[in-house]
C-alpha cells in the first residue's frame, strides 16, 4: 500500500504557489490541447477513406503519448505529485498496433480534450477570488490613484460606498484577508483535485499499480 502512494501520487500535496501557477496555466493549456486534438482527428477520419487521414491519426497518437509525457512532468513539478508512465513495453512488431490498442492513449487524448472546460472552470475560479483578495487587501495603498483619488464601489455613476479616505479603505484590507483566507487553501484543494484527476487518466489503472507493487515485493518471487 504504502509503495502505491508512492508511485503513483495517491496523496498529493502542492504547494500553493504552485498549484496557483499550474491552474493558471491550465487555459492556456487546454485551448492548445482541445484545438490540436480536435483538428488532427477531425482531419485524420475524415480522410481516412482515402487513406490520406492515416498519417494525421498517427500524428495524433504520437502527440497524445508525448503530451502526456509533458503534462506528467508538469504535474510533478509544480502539483508535486509523481505519476508513473502507464505503457506497457512495445513488442518487437505491430508496435503502431500496440500503441492504437493501448486504452492510455486514448485516455491521454481524453485528457486534453476536457483539461479546456476544466481549465476555464479552474482559471475562472483562480483569478476571481486571487484578484478579489489582492485589490481589496491592498486598495489602502493605490485607491488615491484612482480617477478623482477614490474609488466607486460597485458602479462609478451611483456607487453604493465611495472610498477616498485611507481609513475608509482599511475596511477593505478586512475583506480582502478573509478572501485570502479562502482563497489559500481553495486552490491547494483544487491543485489536489487536478492532481487525482491527472492521476486517473495519465496514469496506470489501480490495478495495475497494485499488480506491479505485488509484483515487486520479496514475496512475488517466492510464489
Amino acid at each position: 500500500m504504502t509503495t502505491t502512494f508512492h508511485q503513483d501520487g495517491t496523496r498529493p500535496n502542492p504547494s500553493v504557489l504552485g498549484s496557483l501557477g499550474y491552474l493558471l496555466m491550465n487555459l492556456p493549456v487546454g485551448i492548445a490541447g482541445f484545438v490540436t486534438f480536435v483538428v488532427l482527428l477531425s482531419v485524420g477520419v475524415g480522410t481516412a477513406v482515402v487513406w490520406v487521414g492515416l498519417p494525421v491519426l498517427a500524428l495524433a497518437v504520437v502527440a497524445a503519448r508525448v503530451s502526456a509525457r509533458v503534462e506528467r512532468a508538469r504535474v510533478y513539478a509544480m502539483l508535486d505529485t509523481y505519476i508513473a508512465s502507464p505503457y506497457p513495453p512495445l513488442p518487437e512488431r505491430g508496435r503502431w498496433k500496440a500503441r492504437v490498442r493501448d486504452s492510455s492513449t486514448w485516455k491521454d487524448m481524453a485528457y486534453f480534450l476536457v483539461l479546456l472546460p476544466v481549465g476555464i472552470a479552474e482559471f475562472t475560479t483562480v483569478v476571481v477570488f486571487w484578484s478579489l483578495a489582492l485589490g481589496a487587501t491592498f486598495l489602502p495603498v493605490y485607491y488615491r490613484f484612482l480617477p478623482d483619488g477614490e474609488y466607486r464601489v460597485f458602479d462609478t455613476e451611483n456607487p453604493v460606498w465611495v472610498v477616498d479616505s485611507f481609513v475608509e479603505a482599511l475596511a477593505f484590507t478586512g475583506l480582502g484577508l478573509v478572501v485570502f483566507a479562502i482563497a489559500i487553501p481553495l486552490t491547494r484543494a483544487m491543485g489536489r483535485g487536478h492532481a487525482r484527476f491527472a492521476r486517473a487518466l495519465l496514469g496506470p489503472a489501480p490495478s495495475a499499480v497494485r499488480f506491479d507493487a505485488a509484483a515487486s515485493s520479496p514475496l512475488a518471487h517466492e510464489v
